[in-house]
Protein backbone atom coordinates (compact mmCIF):
# COMPACT_ATOMS: atom_id res chain seq x y z
CA UNK A 1 0.00 0.00 0.00
CA UNK A 2 1.23 3.37 -1.15
CA UNK A 3 2.09 6.23 1.39
CA UNK A 4 1.08 8.91 -1.33
CA UNK A 5 -2.10 10.61 -2.85
CA UNK A 6 -2.98 10.68 -6.38
CA UNK A 7 -2.67 14.24 -7.71
CA UNK A 8 -6.49 14.39 -7.93
CA UNK A 9 -6.84 14.06 -3.93
CA UNK A 10 -4.03 16.51 -3.14
CA UNK A 11 -5.55 18.99 -5.37
CA UNK A 12 -7.99 21.58 -3.84
CA UNK A 13 -10.08 22.67 -5.69
CA UNK A 14 -11.88 26.43 -4.81
CA UNK A 15 -15.52 26.45 -3.77
CA UNK A 16 -17.23 29.84 -4.34
CA UNK A 17 -19.11 31.17 -1.64
CA UNK A 18 -22.14 32.75 -3.55
CA UNK A 19 -25.85 31.30 -4.03
CA UNK A 20 -25.85 32.71 -7.68
CA UNK A 21 -24.41 31.21 -10.42
CA UNK A 22 -22.92 34.26 -12.39
CA UNK A 23 -21.47 35.39 -9.37
CA UNK A 24 -19.90 32.12 -8.58
CA UNK A 25 -18.56 32.21 -12.28
CA UNK A 26 -16.91 35.40 -11.40
CA UNK A 27 -15.48 34.41 -8.11
CA UNK A 28 -13.79 31.39 -9.53
CA UNK A 29 -12.09 33.48 -12.44
CA UNK A 30 -11.39 36.38 -9.70
CA UNK A 31 -9.94 33.24 -8.06
CA UNK A 32 -7.75 32.01 -10.81
CA UNK A 33 -6.63 35.30 -11.16
CA UNK A 34 -8.26 35.96 -15.52
CA UNK A 35 -8.04 38.99 -17.03
CA UNK A 36 -11.30 41.39 -16.93
CA UNK A 37 -11.66 40.76 -20.44
CA UNK A 38 -11.57 37.09 -20.42
CA UNK A 39 -14.65 37.07 -17.66
CA UNK A 40 -15.97 39.59 -19.42
CA UNK A 41 -16.71 37.46 -21.99
CA UNK A 42 -16.65 34.03 -20.22
CA UNK A 43 -20.17 35.60 -18.48
CA UNK A 44 -21.17 36.81 -22.12
CA UNK A 45 -21.24 33.02 -23.63
CA UNK A 46 -22.06 31.54 -19.94
CA UNK A 47 -25.24 33.63 -20.25
CA UNK A 48 -25.72 33.06 -24.03
CA UNK A 49 -25.50 29.14 -23.48
CA UNK A 50 -28.21 29.50 -20.27
CA UNK A 51 -30.66 31.81 -22.79
CA UNK A 52 -30.20 29.41 -25.59
CA UNK A 53 -31.32 26.62 -23.18
CA UNK A 54 -34.47 28.34 -22.09
CA UNK A 55 -32.80 29.80 -18.84
CA UNK A 56 -32.50 26.01 -17.66
CA UNK A 57 -29.47 25.32 -14.73
CA UNK A 58 -26.45 24.28 -16.09
CA UNK A 59 -26.87 21.43 -13.74
CA UNK A 60 -29.69 19.88 -16.01
CA UNK A 61 -27.89 20.52 -19.80
CA UNK A 62 -25.23 17.55 -21.24
CA UNK A 63 -23.52 17.02 -24.09
CA UNK A 64 -26.44 17.23 -26.51
CA UNK A 65 -27.30 20.97 -25.27
CA UNK A 66 -23.61 22.02 -25.45
CA UNK A 67 -23.63 20.47 -29.15
CA UNK A 68 -26.59 22.54 -30.01
CA UNK A 69 -25.75 25.37 -28.63
CA UNK A 70 -22.21 25.50 -30.94
CA UNK A 71 -23.80 23.82 -33.87
CA UNK A 72 -26.54 26.94 -33.55
CA UNK A 73 -23.71 29.48 -33.51
CA UNK A 74 -22.28 28.21 -36.65
CA UNK A 75 -25.16 27.02 -38.83
CA UNK A 76 -27.66 29.83 -37.86
CA UNK A 77 -25.88 32.98 -36.22
CA UNK A 78 -22.24 32.64 -38.73
CA UNK A 79 -20.06 33.32 -35.89
CA UNK A 80 -16.95 32.74 -36.41
CA UNK A 81 -14.91 30.18 -35.99
CA UNK A 82 -12.69 31.62 -32.81
CA UNK A 83 -15.75 33.22 -31.19
CA UNK A 84 -16.93 29.01 -31.51
CA UNK A 85 -14.23 28.48 -29.75
CA UNK A 86 -14.31 31.37 -27.08
CA UNK A 87 -18.00 29.91 -26.01
CA UNK A 88 -16.37 26.33 -25.78
CA UNK A 89 -13.84 27.49 -23.78
CA UNK A 90 -16.17 29.40 -21.59
CA UNK A 91 -18.89 26.83 -21.09
CA UNK A 92 -15.80 23.64 -20.34
CA UNK A 93 -15.15 26.40 -17.82
CA UNK A 94 -18.18 26.63 -16.04
CA UNK A 95 -18.73 22.87 -15.76
CA UNK A 96 -14.84 21.56 -14.45
CA UNK A 97 -14.22 24.60 -12.53
CA UNK A 98 -17.21 26.31 -11.09
CA UNK A 99 -19.72 23.30 -11.37
CA UNK A 100 -17.39 20.70 -10.46
CA UNK A 101 -18.87 18.01 -13.15
CA UNK A 102 -17.20 16.02 -15.54
CA UNK A 103 -17.42 17.42 -19.39
CA UNK A 104 -17.27 15.24 -22.48
CA UNK A 105 -14.63 15.13 -24.06
CA UNK A 106 -15.99 14.49 -27.42
CA UNK A 107 -17.92 17.18 -28.25
CA UNK A 108 -19.08 17.49 -31.99
CA UNK A 109 -20.68 20.30 -32.24
CA UNK A 110 -20.64 21.87 -36.31
CA UNK A 111 -17.82 24.56 -36.81
CA UNK A 112 -17.78 27.28 -38.56
CA UNK A 113 -15.95 27.53 -41.43
CA UNK A 114 -12.68 29.80 -41.74
CA UNK A 115 -12.28 32.32 -44.09
CA UNK A 116 -10.53 31.33 -47.04
CA UNK A 117 -8.16 34.84 -47.57
CA UNK A 118 -7.11 35.28 -51.07
CA UNK A 119 -4.28 36.98 -51.64
CA UNK A 120 -4.29 39.87 -53.31
CA UNK A 121 -1.12 40.17 -56.47
CA UNK A 122 -1.21 41.54 -59.47
CA UNK A 123 -0.04 40.57 -62.88
CA UNK A 124 3.13 41.85 -64.63
CA UNK A 125 0.83 42.99 -67.46
CA UNK A 126 -1.47 44.73 -64.69
CA UNK A 127 1.45 46.64 -62.58
CA UNK A 128 2.50 47.64 -66.26
CA UNK A 129 -0.68 48.91 -67.22
CA UNK A 130 -1.40 50.42 -63.58
CA UNK A 131 2.52 51.90 -63.90
CA UNK A 132 1.68 53.61 -67.15
CA UNK A 133 -0.76 55.83 -65.56
CA UNK A 134 1.20 57.19 -62.88
CA UNK A 135 2.94 60.48 -63.14
CA UNK A 136 5.26 62.60 -61.44
CA UNK A 137 6.57 61.96 -57.87
CA UNK A 138 4.28 59.18 -57.14
CA UNK A 139 4.96 57.54 -60.37
CA UNK A 140 8.78 57.67 -59.39
CA UNK A 141 8.54 55.74 -55.94
CA UNK A 142 5.93 53.33 -57.26
CA UNK A 143 8.29 52.37 -60.27
CA UNK A 144 11.37 52.65 -57.34
CA UNK A 145 9.38 50.22 -55.10
CA UNK A 146 7.89 47.57 -57.29
CA UNK A 147 11.31 47.41 -59.42
CA UNK A 148 13.39 46.95 -55.79
CA UNK A 149 10.69 45.03 -54.37
CA UNK A 150 10.32 47.49 -51.42
CA UNK A 151 7.39 47.83 -49.25
CA UNK A 152 5.39 51.10 -49.14
CA UNK A 153 7.30 51.82 -45.56
CA UNK A 154 10.68 51.30 -46.79
CA UNK A 155 9.54 53.00 -49.98
CA UNK A 156 7.89 55.82 -48.84
CA UNK A 157 11.70 56.46 -46.60
CA UNK A 158 13.74 56.68 -48.79
CA UNK A 159 15.97 59.69 -49.55
CA UNK A 160 18.19 60.95 -52.48
CA UNK A 161 21.23 60.31 -50.30
CA UNK A 162 19.80 56.52 -50.43
CA UNK A 163 20.27 55.87 -54.18
CA UNK A 164 22.90 55.15 -56.08
CA UNK A 165 23.76 56.32 -59.71
CA UNK A 166 25.93 54.31 -62.04
CA UNK A 167 26.69 56.23 -65.47
CA UNK A 168 27.54 52.82 -67.04
CA UNK A 169 30.76 53.83 -67.20
CA UNK A 170 32.20 53.21 -64.36
CA UNK A 171 30.74 50.93 -61.27
CA UNK A 172 31.56 52.40 -58.26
Amino acid sequence: MSNFNSPSENKSIFRPQSKRLMDQVREVLRYHHYALRTEESYIKWILAFIRFNNKRHPNELGKADIEAFLSDMALNKNYSASSQNLAMNAIVFLYKKVLDMPVAENISAARSKKPVRIPVVLSKGEVVELLKHMRGVRGLMARLMYGGGLSKETGSGLAITHLRFFNGSTNR
